[in-house]
């Protein structure tokens, strides 16, 4: 099974790209934001890969983080998820609107992405909130390049606001903007406030 591809990339398509490696040329499958982070054509390039066996065939999917091939995992583990959906909503949403999507259950934010309705997003929305919360997916997980707090300052900063009454999706957006402006040394007590005023308060 192949987990990761490093080599170069030899060519885009609009789900997928070639990825030359010592002059084999896979085809991995990926979403958009992953194809977005590409360089271009000639450009060195490292996935994390999940490969799925069919009968009539092999199919790679790639990610430019092994955080979005988690996710990519954690999808399909709800029924009526399959690879194509779970792309799109990682085409559709980061990996911090997927997570607090899922904790808020905001079902609206979740059919944003092809092929998901109301009733899977409630579905999606009700059975992973308790397994990302679980895996620590939701707060373990921002969105690639986001600037974060330490984790132990900005943990605590989250479950203040959650102590104050504040949904689980609503403290981690305030906070991860928090940071955003304070910069990645803040501390937690400046964190709250900064939360706060974030979220109107």
């Amino acid at each position: 099974m192949i987990a990761k591809l490093t080599g170069v990339l030899d060519s885009l398509g609009h789900d997928h790209a070639v990825v030359d490696v010592g002059g084999v040329g896979y085809l991995v499958r990926c979403s958009t934001r992953s194809l977005a982070s590409f360089s271009g054509a000639g450009a060195p390039v490292s996935l994390a890969v999940e490969t799925m066996v069919r009968e009539d065939a092999i199919d790679l999917y790639g990610f430019a983080s092994a955080s979005e091939r988690d996710w990519f995992r954690l999808l399909l583990t709800v029924q009526g998820v399959g690879a194509k959906v779970a792309l799109a909503l990682l085409s559709a949403l980061t990996l911090e609107q997927l997570a607090s999507a899922l904790a808020s259950g905001d079902k609206a934010m979740l059919t944003r992405a092809d092929g998901v309705g109301p009733k899977l997003a409630n579905r999606l929305a009700s059975e992973l909130k308790e397994k990302a919360t679980a895996h620590g997916a939701i707060v373990a997980l921002p969105a690639p390049g986001a600037i974060i707090a330490p984790a132990g300052a900005a943990a605590d900063a989250v479950s203040a606001l959650i102590n104050l009454g504040y949904r689980r999706g609503e403290a981690l957006g305030a906070v991860e903007r928090a940071v955003k402006k304070l910069g990645p040394a803040a501390r937690v007590e400046a964190l709250i406030p900064a939360g706060l005023r974030e979220l109107g308060a």
